[in-house]
C-alpha cells in the first residue's frame, strides 16, 4: 500500500524559513509529477509548486522566488520544499501529491499525504 508521508511543518516568525519533507513508500514502480498543495479553512486547496520527473518546476505566483521545490534524483520518491521569507499568509495545510504508478494498479493515480500545518506568526 502506497504511503506519503509529510513532515516538517510547524511555527515560524515572519520572514523565517521552513523545509517541508514528503516521501512517498509502498511498491511503486514509477513516480511523475510531485506537487504541493496548501489548504486554508474555508477555501479551495491551491497549488503551491511542482516538479516533474525530469526536474522540471512550476510555482504558484505568490510563492515564486520564495519557495524552491526538489525532489530525490537517485529514487524520484522524495520531494521537498523549501521556504524562506515565509509570511503570514503562508499560513496553511500544506498537502504533498504523487502522480504514481503503484503495485496492483494498471496505470498513474494521484496520491495524497495527510497534510502538515504551517503557521507563520510573530
Amino acid at each position: 500500500q502506497v504511503q506519503l508521508v509529510e513532515s516538517g511543518g510547524g511555527l515560524v516568525l515572519p520572514g523565517g524559513p521552513l523545509r517541508l519533507y514528503c516521501v512517498a513508500s509502498g511498491t511503486i514502480f514509477d513516480v511523475n509529477n510531485m506537487t504541493w498543495y496548501r489548504q486554508v479553512p474555508g477555501k479551495e486547496r491551491e497549488l503551491v509548486a511542482t516538479i516533474t520527473s525530469s526536474g522540471s518546476t512550476n510555482y504558484a505566483g505568490s510563492v515564486k522566488g520564495r519557495f524552491t521545490i526538489s525532489r530525490n534524483n537517485a529514487n524520484k520518491k522524495t520531494v521537498n520544499l523549501q521556504m524562506n521569507s515565509l509570511r503570514p499568509e503562508d499560513t496553511a495545510a500544506y498537502y504533498c501529491n504523487a502522480n504514481l504508478w503503484a503495485g496492483g494498479e494498471r496505470s498513474y493515480r494521484d496520491y495524497w499525504g495527510q497534510g502538515t500545518q504551517v503557521t507563520v506568526s510573530s
